[in-house]
C-alpha cells in the first residue's frame, strides 16, 4: 500500500479546510494547531507540507525540521515570516494565498474610512460605557464630495475606490504601474503626481510592502497634506512611518487616522495606541467568516497538489526543471531575473513588453528563461503576487507582449539583454556571467558598462559635458550619501551614462534634486 502524504497544520484555519484535506485517501493530516512553537519541529519532521500562518515563522530552524518538506503554504497573502531564500535553497516551494481575504479587507478599508469620518468608537464608548448622551460633541464630517487619495490600484485599492465613490467622494488614485485608463474609465482621477494624493482629504494605501513603499508617507510628505487630513492604513505596517504619523497624530495635521496594521505585532506598546484621534484594530484584514473559509480551502487546496507533486499553485520560488538545463545555465537564470528586475524600475512605468536577446551558446535557452525575466520585470510593481508559475497568465492578462531573439555575438561569449518597453521608452539591460557565477552588468540603454547587479544605485543618464560628475558628488555630498562606486560610460551621440553604487537610501527628494541639475536628462534609482 502506498504511503500516505503527511500535511502538518501548524496554524489555526478554518474547518473547511480541515474537511478537505481529511476526505483525500492518500493524505494524511496533522492537527499541530494547539501544539507550543518550541515543540513543532518533532511534529513536522516527517511531513511533506506545512500549512502555515503569521504566528510561525518558515525559517531557518523550521527547515531544518522539516527535512523531509517539499513546499510550504502561508495560509494568507503576507510572507513577511516566510524565508523565501532559504526555502528555495534547500528545494521548499512557498505559496501564499493572495486573492482569498480581497473582499474582507476592501470592506474593513470602509469601515475604517468611515470610522475617522465620524469616531465611531468613541462615540460608542461615550454612550454604552460612560452613559453620557452628548450629542453636541461628536460631530464629525461627510464624506460625501471629499476627495479621497488612493495609493496603490489593484485588486482591493480599485474595489474600495468603488465603494467610496459610491459614497459621492472623488477618487484620485497613484499607481505608477497600472494604465491610466484602468482609472479614468472608472470616472476618476489617475495622477503620475505624488503630491496630488497629498492634497486630499483623506488618504488609503494598498501597496505591497517593498522597497519603494516602505516609509512612502513620512515627515516631509506629511508636511504636505492638508491641515485636518485623515489617512487610513489597512495594507501593511510600515508603509506609513509611524513616528512621523504620531506627530502628525499630536499637532493635529492629521485629525484621525485608521490603523488596523503595524511594523511590529503584536502592537500593545505601540504609541498610536495613546493617542485619542485614531481607530485601531489587531490586523483584522482577513478576518470575516467568509474569507477564512476561502483562505482555509484554498491553503488545503495547494497543499493537496503539492503533496501530490501534481502543482504549485501561487508558488513564490518555484524552481526551473535544472536537470532539463546544462549546468552554465544555472548563474544565468538569477542574472536574467536580476537584469529584468532593473530594467523595470528604470522609467518605473506599466510594462507593455519584455523581450530577451540571447547572443553565444545560452541564446539557446532563452524561452527557457523567460518565466524568469517576467516575475522579475513585473516583482517591482506587483510585489508578493507575481511568481514563477502565474506570471505568463498575469502577463497575458495585462496584454504585455513577449519574445525571444538570437543576436551574433557582439564580444562576450554569452550575453542576455533583457528589454522592457512601456509607454516611455525602451529600458535594455545586458548582462553577462564570468568564470563560473560572477555575474556582471554589462549594458544599459545602449552604454557600455561593468558591475556587479548588486545594490543600491542612480543610474544618471546627461549631456557629455565637463562638470557633470562634480555636481553629481557634491550634492550627494551634502545629503551624506556615499558613494562606493562609479562607472561612466560614453555615447557616440554626446550623451553619457553614469552608474553611481551608494550606501544610502536615496529619498524622493534628493532624486528629484538630481533630475534637476544642470545636464541632466532623466536619473533614477534602483534597488538590487
Amino acid at each position: 500500500m502506498k504511503q500516505k502524504k503527511i500535511v502538518v497544520v501548524c496554524d489555526s484555519i478554518h474547518e473547511k479546510g480541515f474537511e478537505l484535506l481529511g476526505k483525500e485517501s492518500d493524505i494524511k493530516v496533522i492537527d499541530a494547531t494547539k501544539v507550543a512553537k518550541d515543540k513543532l519541529g518533532e511534529i513536522i519532521a516527517d511531513a511533506d507540507v506545512a500549512i502555515t500562518r503569521s504566528p510561525t515563522d518558515i525559517d531557518t530552524l523550521f527547515l531544518d525540521a522539516g527535512k523531509k518538506l517539499c513546499a510550504v503554504v502561508r495560509a494568507g497573502v503576507g510572507v513577511d515570516n516566510v524565508d523565501l531564500d532559504e526555502c528555495s535553497k534547500r528545494g521548499v516551494i512557498a505559496m501564499n494565498v493572495p486573492t482569498a481575504n480581497t473582499i474582507a479587507a476592501v470592506e474593513l478599508t470602509m469601515a475604517h474610512l468611515l470610522g475617522t469620518a465620524r469616531k465611531f468608537p468613541y462615540i460608542h464608548n461615550d454612550l454604552k460605557q460612560d452613559r453620557l448622551w452628548r450629542r453636541e460633541k461628536w460631530y464629525g464630517i461627510e464624506l460625501y464630495g471629499k476627495k479621497l487619495g488612493i495609493i496603490g490600484f489593484g485588486n482591493i485599492g480599485s474595489r474600495v475606490a468603488v465603494r467610496a465613490k459610491a459614497f459621492g467622494m472623488d477618487i484620485v488614485a497613484y499607481d505608477p504601474y497600472i494604465p491610466s485608463n484602468k482609472v479614468t474609465d472608472l470616472g476618476m482621477v489617475y495622477t503620475e503626481n505624488f503630491d496630488d494624493i497629498l492634497a486630499c482629504d483623506f488618504i488609503t494605501i494598498h501597496t505591497p510592502k517593498n522597497k519603494e513603499t516602505v516609509n512612502i508617507i513620512n515627515k516631509a510628505e506629511i508636511a504636505k497634506m492638508k491641515d485636518g487630513v485623515r489617512l487610513i492604513n489597512c495594507a501593511r505596517g510600515g508603509l506609513y512611518n509611524e513616528e512621523a504619523l504620531v506627530e502628525g497624530l499630536k499637532s493635529g495635521k492629521i485629525a484621525f487616522a485608521g490603523i488596523d496594521v503595524f511594523s511590529k505585532e503584536p502592537a500593545l506598546n505601540n504609541p498610536i495606541l495613546d493617542l485619542d484621534n485614531v481607530t485601531v484594530t489587531p490586523h483584522l484584514g482577513a478576518n470575516t467568516l467568509e474569507s477564512q473559509e476561502k483562505i482555509a480551502v484554498q491553503a488545503a487546496e495547494a497543499a493537496i497538489l503539492a503533496a501530490r507533486g501534481v502543482s504549485y499553485p501561487n508558488a513564490l520560488n518555484l524552481p526551473i526543471k535544472t536537470e532539463d538545463l546544462p549546468n552554465f545555465i544555472a548563474p544565468y537564470i538569477e542574472l536574467v531575473q536580476k537584469i529584468s528586475f532593473m530594467a523595470a524600475q528604470i522609467y518605473k512605468r506599466p510594462i507593455l513588453g519584455v523581450h530577451i536577446e540571447g547572443e553565444g551558446a545560452v541564446s539557446e535557452y532563452a524561452k527557457s528563461l523567460l518565466t524568469f525575466a517576467l516575475v522579475g520585470a513585473l516583482k517591482e510593481s506587483l510585489g508578493d503576487n507575481i511568481n514563477y508559475v502565474n506570471a505568463s497568465y498575469v502577463a497575458k492578462d495585462k496584454n504585455i507582449q513577449t519574445s525571444t531573439k538570437t543576436l551574433p555575438v557582439s564580444g562576450y561569449s554569452n550575453k542576455f539583454t533583457v528589454k522592457i518597453s512601456t509607454d516611455k521608452g525602451v529600458a535594455e539591460v545586458g548582462g553577462t556571467v564570468f568564470g563560473e557565477d560572477e555575474q556582471r552588468v554589462v549594458s544599459i540603454n545602449g552604454f557600455k558598462t561593468d558591475f556587479k547587479p548588486k545594490g543600491k544605485m542612480i543610474i544618471f543618464q546627461n549631456r557629455d559635458v565637463p562638470g557633470v560628475i562634480a555636481s553629481i558628488s557634491t550634492l550627494l555630498a551634502k545629503k551624506d550619501i556615499n558613494i562606493a562606486d562609479f562607472r561612466l560610460a560614453r555615447g557616440n551621440n554626446d550623451l553619457a551614462l553614469a552608474v553611481i553604487l551608494v550606501d544610502q537610501d536615496i529619498s524622493k527628494e534628493l532624486l528629484k534634486e538630481l533630475n534637476e541639475l544642470p545636464n541632466c536628462i532623466w536619473a533614477q534609482s534602483v534597488n538590487i
